[in-house]
């Protein structure tokens, strides 16, 4: 009976907005939210006080993804208002007429890189207008983005999802090392197919046979170095092989190599305007070296950005309101109750990067304070309905997360694992897409079911690298269907009520990517 009442708003969920005449997000998630309110009230006796506290913490909480798309969004208005995302179609559209040339390196490549420096949905939200203004159309757009953005995340963001999302359950280096090779494997696997499948989002079945295998090179100069680079270092991999790959898929293009001729009479691609593509993708090389100068520990600026030595504090009804030397942002013990809200100012990149590089571009564009205004207003009224949005999908994680052993997420994984034993590790990867479909991270999934899939692992004789690999590659492919990042790619693009028609798209290639898991898992 716990176990139906837990996954009822679940299957609500998915009902309410997959059905004809979907409702939209910002109705849907706050409603599912009180759903699992009433339920952690009425049938599991939650405290009224602790339930209003974790209500607070998901509603702060919206501040780390709005925050991020909005920067993103910023960004983005920055270089339409100023002309220079026109010329950067311009230039990609030089180096090849080829529609796979184009979706294959701004959508596949260059979005695998910026996943390996950024991570938080960066990729989808930068390469994904880029797209739409080469002419692709919105909606296919967002769903090519999702399913693109899932092989590489793994090591998103420095490979945060490994050292920081494991970082409880006490792994060796070693055993961390050989997490980070086997979901590699794992994630190359599924790369062979799930690049074609987003493409078939956009394009027709002749033209992906036609450029075949340009999309397998594509693939491959980003995968090979990711894998190899997995075997020593589980920080890097994703940046290291979308860098490779995308200077690689570039190369490729240029030489017409694996693509299909130009039909007879298509002009031949040509573009003078050498200078100004360095000043159109500026803002893109400022992104990544600034994200690389913060995040890698050896420069010194990731611990300063970090910081957490206490500024200035306040007590407030015994809540503990404070303000590190990196201005975090923390209260702790929200009403009394333990429950805590953290906000990385400097670290999260909304401020640094997206803000610095968009008031970098403001004088080198030359905008005037009309055009920062309308591109203030635009971005403000663009995020209003993503923030209730994500307001309502934040308070459903965390209520949904309420109990510790007792919590409706842990009861749905604990079921699900008792009735399959043994043969756990063939759906293993689908417990981590769950993470990421409620709580939109990659990290949050493992730091949520990391130790659920190591207790499974040792009470069932499995192998717990192997079962915590697999929790890792569900965390990264559950990107695919994560109403967090369905709705920052839709806001971004400007598409309204979608979220629905999105997800009943991108579950397929999801499935398939579980399917390569466990065919790998059949093999060991």
């Amino acid at each position: 009976m716990d176990t139906l009442l837990c996954a009822a708003p679940i299957l609500f969920l998915i009902w309410a907005m997959t059905k004809r005449n979907a409702l939209p997000s910002h109705i849907a998630l706050p409603l599912t939210a009180g759903i699992v309110g009433l339920i952690q009230v009425f049938a599991f006796h939650a405290d009224i006080t602790l339930l209003m506290a974790n209500a607070l913490a998901g509603t702060l909480s919206v501040l780390t993804p709005i925050s991020i798309v909005a920067g993103a969004i910023l960004l983005n208005r920055v270089l339409v208002v100023s002309g220079n995302e026109q010329v950067l179609r311009d230039w990609l559209s030089s180096i090849s007429v080829n529609p796979v040339a184009q979706l294959m390196i701004i959508g596949w490549a260059f979005a695998f890189m910026l996943e390996g420096a950024s991570g938080f949905g960066t990729p989808a939200a930068i390469s994904a207008p880029i797209l739409v203004g080469l002419g692709f159309p919105p909606l296919q757009v967002a769903m090519l983005a999702l399913v693109m953005n899932s092989v590489p995340v793994t090591f998103g963001a420095v490979g945060t999802p490994i050292w920081f999302g494991f970082s409880g359950l006490s792994l060796s280096d070693s055993n961390l090392l050989d997490i980070a090779f086997n979901a590699a494997v794992v994630n190359s696997l599924a790369a062979l197919i799930i690049p074609v499948i987003g493409l078939g989002f956009i394009l027709d079945s002749h033209t992906i046979k036609a450029n075949l295998l340009f999309i397998l090179l594509s693939i491959l100069v980003c995968t090979i170095p990711h894998t190899l680079f997995a075997i020593w270092n589980y920080e890097f991999p994703s940046l290291v092989g979308g860098a490779i790959g995308f200077a690689m898929s570039i190369l490729l293009a240029k030489g017409n190599i694996g693509l299909s001729r130009p039909q007879q009479g298509q002009p031949s691609p040509t573009f003078k305007g050498n200078k100004s593509v360095v000043k159109a993708l500026l803002p893109f090389l400022l992104l990544i070296i600034i994200l690389v100068i913060t995040r890698v520990p050896a420069f010194g600026i990731k611990q300063v950005l970090n910081d957490p030595t206490p500024l200035a504090s306040i007590e407030l009804n015994h809540s503990l309101l404070s303000v590190s030397h990196a201005l975090i942002l923390s209260a702790t013990n929200l009403l009394n109750t333990g429950v805590s809200w953290q906000y990385k100012t400097l670290y999260v990149p909304a401020i640094i990067p997206f803000l610095l590089v968009a008031l970098i571009c403001i004088p080198l564009y030359r905008l005037s304070v009309r055009d920062v205004k309308h591109i203030t207003i635009e971005t403000g009224s663009r995020i209003f309905l993503p923030f209730i949005s994500l307001i309502g999908a934040l308070i459903m994680v965390k209520f949904m997360m309420m109990g510790e052993e007792r919590a409706p997420m842990v009861l749905l994984a604990n079921t699900f694992s008792n009735l399959l034993g043994e043969y756990w590790i063939y759906v293993a990867s689908l417990l981590g897409a769950l993470g990421s479909f409620f709580s939109g991270s990659a990290t949050i999934s493992n730091l949520t079911f990391g130790a659920i899939q190591q207790t499974i692992a040792q009470s069932s004789g499995l192998s717990i690298t192997l079962t915590l690999a697999l929790q890792s590659v569900g965390a990264a492919m559950g990107n695919m269907v994560c109403i967090n990042n369905i709705i920052a790619v839709s806001t971004i693009l400007n598409i309204r009520n979608q979220e629905g028609a999105i997800i009943k798209r991108t579950v397929v290639p999801m499935l398939a990517y579980a399917a390569v898991a466990a065919l790998f898992s059949l093999a060991q």
